[in-house]
């Protein structure tokens, strides 16, 4: 049946993200989750709830207020959030419009160039180099007076890498017009983070999840961070009930468990170590990652790796298709008998499938497109 509605053109011409979410049983090694669960403590909680719990609208400042006491900031600088991509949805919808430009290293998370693409901004991207550092020198050069949102993943997903503080500030200073996000979704395992001048630089914004150290992807939780009123304006665009109960419900009981979060990112350290050691044993070219996973070079044997993991019962994420990661894969590390093992495992299925290592193809920083 033929029809005359049509969807706006940023829409229609945007892409799209598909994370390959259908079948993922086995140790999951493949979405830089926490595969170890949650903390007990969040499980307590949920047996608990009763349906006075279920039955009312959710309350987002109560929680607010927890995180900010956690994070040493104030309340009026807190947005709680349907996960990290709400947060980035939000700013897109608050400081875009059409014409506008959005500014992004790439490869790094898809969601930020998507949710740009929707509101009918144009999306510039600056290429990492071989080293797959940040490229600061290309990012400020690419600035220009239309640009309105910068969005930068520290550590980055999925090369690990970090940018340093005074290259984050710099941008801040030469982009006054822009908003500025900076993703530390993975900061529990490395980087330095600018929480501390939340507040005091008007156009940053920082951006934390539930989903990584805390082991609660399922919740779909994060917060942006920022100054009182530019969070302010963000509130305008975001639904007042926009996080669930039973996940506020917990995140007392989330902030509360240092211990146990502290283990989980002491045991993921050491994996890392132990997975990067691996990958230097055998020749296979890897990239230096300040996050819980590692990205790293199998050239024409990445699928084929892929696939004889999940054969045995380990699931890894083929990085082919991101820009300037041909032939790489990347793995989340666990706890330490999930590490162990992954090291059983990985060395089986490469001496399987029959590979040798090749020399990474030569990748050189490019400046916006």
């Amino acid at each position: 049946m033929s029809t005359k509605l049509r969807a706006r053109r940023a829409v229609e011409t945007m892409k799209e993200y598909h994370p390959p979410l259908a079948g993922r049983d086995g140790l999951r090694l493949d979405f830089n989750e926490n595969v170890d669960g949650c903390s007990p403590c969040v499980l307590k909680v949920l047996h608990s709830l009763t349906a006075d719990t279920l039955n009312k609208y959710p309350e987002r400042e109560p929680g607010e207020w927890a995180v900010a006491q956690n994070l040493g900031v104030e309340p009026s600088q807190v947005l709680l959030t349907n996960g990290m991509d709400e947060a980035i949805h939000l700013l897109a919808e608050t400081y875009l419009e059409p014409g506008d430009e959005a500014l992004v290293a790439v490869p790094t998370f898809s969601m930020y160039e998507i949710y740009a693409l929707a509101t009918g901004a144009t999306v510039r991207t600056v290429q990492v180099g071989e080293a797959m550092q940040f490229p600061a020198t290309e990012l400020l050069n690419a600035i220009t007076p239309q640009t309105r949102l910068i969005c930068i993943a520290n550590p980055n997903n999925p090369t690990g890498a970090i940018a340093s503080r005074e290259q984050l500030l710099a941008i801040l200073n030469a982009a006054p017009e822009a908003a500025v996000l900076i993703d530390e979704a993975y900061i529990h395992f490395g980087g330095e983070s600018l929480l501390d001048l939340v507040g005091s630089i008007d156009n940053l914004f920082v951006g934390r999840t539930f989903s990584k150290a805390h082991g609660l992807a399922g919740f779909r939780l994060g917060a942006l961070l920022g100054s009182a009123a530019q969070l302010k304006m963000v509130r305008r665009v975001a639904s007042p009930y926009n996080v669930n109960g039973i996940a506020l419900t917990c995140l007392a009981a989330a902030l509360d468990d240092r211990d146990y979060i502290a283990s989980y990112i002491a045991q993921v350290l050491e994996g890392r170590s132990r997975l990067e050691r691996f990958y230097r044993e055998q020749g296979i070219p890897y990239w230096p990652s300040q996050a819980n996973f590692v990205l790293a070079y199998f050239g024409d044997f990445h699928q084929q790796l892929v696939q004889e993991m999940r054969q045995r019962g380990i699931l890894v994420r083929n990085r082919n298709s991101d820009p300037g990661c041909q032939g790489c894969v990347r793995i989340t590390l666990g706890n330490r008998l999930q590490t162990q093992r992954l090291l059983r495992e990985l060395p089986e299925a490469l001496a399987a499938i029959g590979f040798t290592p090749q020399p990474r193809p030569t990748l050189v920083a490019k400046e916006a497109k």
